[in-house]
């Protein structure tokens, strides 16, 4: 079975698992443990932050952040498929007590102007004031884009001028980094929080960072314990964290050229599948184009040993490369999918025009 469901199928390697069995532990709570220590300390380094707290998850490290920045009845502006907007369970409202503002974007990225149109001040006493500002980068939904830098640059100073918070969505932020050749630190270092997860390209069991000033993150320790996410030997997980960051982070760029192989792959083969859109490890599939029901096409690549899912976008799936997937594995689903959705064939003069999702 070649499962391109998430990057979340990736497992510990045996280096990883090495680590597990090795790491120093301590009390996390009271912060004796030295491998999420030393954890906390590389990871702030490597965003550009003053601190960072480890966390079990991204889902929980993005919540500590919104109730860091934010007050109840504080609104935050996010992309509309953002996943701080549709896969958290509501969280902004049940952790913060956050109102939100969804932004319609390309790609996933929102522009300093639409910002400008939609924040309020809440100077008149009848509507929220609009507090933060949250950018996703790589942006699941729209199939791991990228954030240009520029763009990034130009959000954070209009956040300033406007007396926002910024706060970054980062749980693919090496994805990013490696896609785009800027540092994390360069990415992550404009934000006034920003978060990484260790669970999906970096192969970890579990984990997440939050990251920002010291002031901010001294709250986050407090949040993290109300949220239930306080640890004891914790060490056993960081360890996995801290060999990923020295492993698996430029390997990122392996992933990137399969997905790469397999999309272009697929289109010639006449699945419709937008090049322009794979900037990372992300390849969407347009089976509405192919008059196939999702679940359909689902049930059908199943069936020739691929696993893929679903996406917010109607008709579109997805498949994601990961360390656990490798070049025979690319090929044999190179067979595998255009034979399960019954593709053809482009012809030559089709050949090199690229397909549109919606």
């Amino acid at each position: 079975m070649i499962d391109l469901r998430s990057d979340t199928a990736s497992k510990p390697t045996p280096g990883m698992l090495e680590a597990i069995v090795n790491a120093a532990v301590g009390d996390e709570q009271l912060r004796e443990d030295p491998t999420v220590n030393e954890l906390e300390r590389r990871a702030a380094r490597t965003l550009g932050q003053e601190d960072s707290v480890f966390v079990p998850t991204a889902t929980m490290a993005n919540e500590i952040a919104l109730r860091v920045l934010g007050q109840p009845g504080d609104e935050l502006i996010a992309e509309e498929n953002a996943h701080i907007l549709i896969a958290e369970l509501g969280g902004p409202a049940v952790h913060a007590g956050l109102m939100t503002r969804p932004l319609p974007a390309r790609a996933g990225r929102f522009t300093p102007e639409q910002v400008r149109a939609a924040a309020r001040k809440g100077d008149l006493g009848h509507v929220p004031t609009t507090r933060i500002v949250a950018v996703e980068n790589t942006h699941n939904s729209s199939g791991g884009r990228v954030w240009p830098l520029d763009e990034l640059k130009a959000m954070a100073e209009t956040c300033r001028e406007l007396e926002l918070y910024l706060h970054i969505d980062g749980a693919r932020l090496f994805n990013a980094s490696v896609a785009s050749g800027e540092a994390p630190s360069t990415i992550a270092g404009l934000a006034d929080t920003v978060t990484i997860c260790f669970s999906k390209g970096l192969g970890c069991p579990l984990g997440a960072i939050v990251a920002g000033s010291s002031e901010r993150m001294l709250l986050a320790r407090r949040f993290k314990h109300q949220f239930g996410g306080a640890m004891r030997q914790a060490g056993i997980v960081a360890a996995a964290c801290v060999y990923a960051l020295d492993h698996h982070v430029e390997r990122l760029a392996e992933d990137h050229a399969r997905a790469r192989r397999l999309a272009e792959g697929l289109h010639e083969t006449g699945v419709p599948v937008d090049l322009e859109q794979v900037e990372t490890n992300f390849v969407q599939i347009d089976v509405g184009a192919l008059d196939m029901p999702e679940t359909a096409a689902i049930e059908r690549l199943l069936g020739e040993g691929v696993r893929v899912s679903g996406t917010p976008l109607p008709g579109v799936l997805r498949a994601v490369t990961h360390l656990g997937i490798t070049d025979d594995n690319i090929e044999n689903a190179l067979e595998a999918i255009p034979r399960a959705l019954g593709a053809q064939p482009r012809s030559p003069a089709t050949k090199n025009a690229p397909a549109t999702t919606p």
